[in-house]
């Protein structure tokens, strides 16, 4: 992951994560987390935010985190999640639990800053039990061509700004390459950011088949 130790982006992180969940990421988070159940390994888990909206049916989640100033901020609010939370250091492509230990992951805004988004998906296909489930919301490549023009145009300055941020990744095709997509939804997040290369988002649900 790209975001291992910065520590002036993850303040900054922090920030505007909190203003964001005031504009709608806190019901896009609900969303996310809903119905999963059993054991949850949250890879990329920032400062915490999706903590608070994991359902009753969890039985723990397993928070991966990198950065050690996200890291210990996630551990405080782990405190109040409603579920139990046991927040590691570790990578998106090297998650330190065995195979098959997990009934579902979750990733928000995450497989945009890996370095390899492949090896990413292919070790959350790794981690999780036969059909398990991996619940994703992420900021993607536009429809929109002229759009994604730009995307890739920022897309040379964005992820030295934004900790490793890659605002024209096709992550919905990635997926598709190891998981089967059962549900996504496109948006524009928030509703009136027309100019934000990273307003275009995907919502969705993808299962681990046989191979």
């Amino acid at each position: 992951m790209a975001l291992v130790r910065n520590p002036l982006f993850a303040r900054w992180f922090a920030l505007a994560g909190a203003r964001n969940e005031e504009r709608g990421n806190r019901d896009l988070r609900r969303e996310l987390l809903s119905r999963l159940s059993g054991q949850v390994i949250e890879v990329g888990v920032g400062t915490g935010l999706n903590l608070p909206h994991y359902p009753a049916s969890v039985k723990e989640v397993l928070a991966v985190e990198p950065e050690p100033f996200l890291r210990t901020k996630a551990t405080a609010a782990a405190q109040d999640a409603p579920v139990p939370v046991r927040v590691v250091d570790g990578l998106a492509d090297a998650i330190p639990v065995a195979d098959e230990s997990a009934d579902a992951v979750a990733v928000s805004g995450l497989l945009c800053s890996v370095a390899d988004p492949q090896a990413a998906l292919l070790e959350f296909h790794r981690v999780l039990r036969p059909g398990g489930v991996l619940r994703f919301y992420e900021h993607v490549v536009s429809r929109d061509p002229l759009f994604a023009l730009a995307q890739q145009a920022e897309d040379i300055v964005w992820p030295r700004l934004m900790g490793g941020c890659h605002p024209h990744r096709d992550t919905l095709t990635s997926i598709k390459e190891i998981f089967t997509v059962e549900h996504v939804r496109g948006f524009r997040f928030p509703t009136g950011a027309r100019f934000s290369p990273v307003g275009p988002r995907i919502l969705g649900s993808a299962r681990k088949v046989s191979r």
